[in-house]
């Protein structure tokens, strides 16, 4: 049956497709409502941990394991799309996405909720097929233009999700959202089915060869390992803020909802928008100068957390420059190793990605134990030193001919 299907997503048809505007911003569209599905979560943890009556730290593993499903789905999932028809294996992961967002939404106990989101996350790794199809469509000196776009609908589904799951978990009750979600893919999956090109797969191994590639390419290229790494720890020191924002907002001097702390996606969708330039950029200028002034972008963020994070406009600054830095970043990270081998952008992306939401997991949980232990004081030390590593590897390593 398995062989069957690998069979079947395998046929593909010789057609030349070329990225059209249409056809980016549908991407880019469909990147953002798929990733949102993984932070719809996090606004909501307090509620959340009301209901079940459990510990701030205790919910805040719901986002952790979401990330870590995420990651999972990464590693098995996305370097098939180098082996397999991508609209059909798009198509049918969709199907899981839904069961799972429905799962969550129905979750009677904390430990059912769990299960749920690490198969939300799982599933949810659509947008990280989109990005490199994406490269691949569009012209080579549009390459950093094409994934800057994508990236950017990507990221501002990761922001306003927030603000979305926020707003309706006051109003209507945290399981409102995954019921809207679940509906939102069905949307989605219609329109895909009409206007996603079918693409050749460029790999014709073994699923067993596909995946012992991901380590060679590990072994063998040191600009995919340090953009994987910088990745990986600035993007923990993200999640440690957005995990634990919520706690912050619901205590003094605030004493506000889920509502209010959603609202801060849409001063960091700000960023997203304007990290698309840097896609533009990064075809034009050097990337390892990029990712310094943006790695120093998100390590003055955290200064400013640190000693202004109990005003709203030291947040409001903070998530400004936290937010444009690291998508700046990423963006770049993804051009440096898109170039690397073209023919193999999915498991490239896999490596990348991996590493960069096992830092996500890893910053979501060292940040609900900083917030448990230390409050606000300890998250803003903790994400301030998880930059601080990254600009130092940068440093160290960014400066040869390797990014």
């Amino acid at each position: 049956m398995v062989t069957i299907f690998a069979l079947y997503l395998m046929t593909d048809n010789n057609t030349k497709h070329t990225l059209t505007p249409a056809l980016t911003w549908l991407m880019a569209i469909g990147a953002g409502m798929v990733v949102a599905n993984n932070y719809y979560n996090q606004p909501l943890l307090g509620k959340i941990a009301a209901e079940f009556k459990v510990t701030e730290a205790k919910a805040s593993m719901i986002a952790m394991l979401t990330q870590i499903g995420y990651a999972t789905g990464l590693l098995l999932i996305i370097p098939l799309g180098d082996m397999l028809r991508r609209k059909k294996l798009i198509l049918i992961d969709f199907i899981f996405i839904v069961a799972a967002l429905l799962a969550a939404g129905w979750a009677k106990s904390i430990t059912l909720l769990m299960v749920a989101s690490f198969f939300i996350g799982l599933t949810s790794v659509i947008p990280q097929l989109f990005v490199p199809l994406a490269a691949q469509l569009a012209k080579p000196e549009e390459s950093g233009k094409a994934i800057g776009t994508v990236v950017s609908g990507l990221l501002i589904g990761v922001l306003t999700s927030r603000t979305l799951s926020g707003f309706v978990g006051e109003h209507y009750g945290w399981r409102a959202i995954f019921f809207i979600a679940a509906g939102l893919m069905v949307l989605l999956w219609i329109a895909l089915l009409v206007k996603l090109p079918d693409v050749r797969p460029n790999f014709t191994g073994t699923y067993s060869s596909l995946m012992r590639s991901l380590v060679h390419f590990v072994r063998t290229e040191p600009a995919l390992r340090l953009a994987a790494a910088r990745g990986m720890l600035a993007f923990a020191s993200f999640s440690a803020f957005w995990t634990t924002l919520v706690f912050l907002l619901e205590g003094p001097p605030f004493f506000k909802g889920a509502d209010v702390s959603g609202a801060f996606g849409i001063i960091g969708a700000g960023g997203a928008i304007a990290a698309s330039v840097v896609g533009r950029l990064s075809d034009k200028m050097s990337r390892s100068f990029i990712i310094t002034i943006t790695l120093i972008m998100m390590a003055a963020s955290w200064l400013v957390f640190g000693v202004y994070g109990y005003y709203f406009i030291g947040l409001i600054i903070g998530v400004i420059l936290l937010d444009l830095g690291l998508q700046a970043m990423h963006i770049t990270n993804q051009a440096i190793i898109f170039a690397l081998h073209p023919e193999a952008r999915n498991r490239l992306n896999t490596v990348y990605m991996v590493c960069y939401f096992v830092g996500g997991a890893m910053g979501t949980w060292l940040g609900g134990i900083c917030w448990q232990t230390w409050k606000w004081t300890g998250v803003s030390v903790l994400g301030g030193a998880l930059v601080v590593a990254a600009l130092l590897l940068h440093f160290a390593f960014g400066r040869k001919k390797v990014v």
